[in-house]
């Protein structure tokens, strides 16, 4: 069995966000796999998907604290034509990647006691972000 489907994600403000259940809850063929793949590729270039800490928030605060300080919106961009913090989104987004590919069994994505998928937000005002989900299985 494939399965190809476009997810939308609310937008969100800058910052790490939990969204394992945003983009589980959208995945209604998920069900029908007992064993299988779930690939995940974010359509953007300025956000990044990663898996990490799905219980303490402030994991997600430390997190934006250490890439706003590696990356700074206010060091000397060339490509700026966006707004300050353009160049330091794709820095950002290309370190962190855009994609995820997640093991399933018995209709559930197989993620670790501690693992949520997070969403990258790099930009001030982002906006809403498309996922592409496929599905591989049996």
């Amino acid at each position: 069995m494939w399965f190809q489907q476009t997810l939308t994600l609310k937008a969100k403000s800058r910052g790490f966000h939990l969204i394992t259940d945003e983009v589980l809850g959208q995945l209604f063929r998920l069900s029908e796999v007992q064993t299988g793949l779930l690939h995940l590729l974010l359509q953007h270039t300025s956000a990044s998907l990663t898996l990490n800490e799905n219980c303490d928030p402030t994991v997600r605060q430390d997190m934006e604290r250490h890439f706003l300080k590696t990356v700074p919106d206010n060091a000397a961009w060339e490509h700026d034509y966006e707004g300050p913090d353009d160049m330091p989104s794709h820095i950002k987004s290309s370190l962190m990647g855009v994609s995820l590919l997640l093991p399933v069994h018995r209709g559930q994505v197989q993620l670790g006691t501690w693992q949520g998928i997070w969403l990258g937000e790099h930009r001030i005002h982002g906006g809403s972000r498309k996922i592409i989900a496929t599905l591989q299985g049996e």
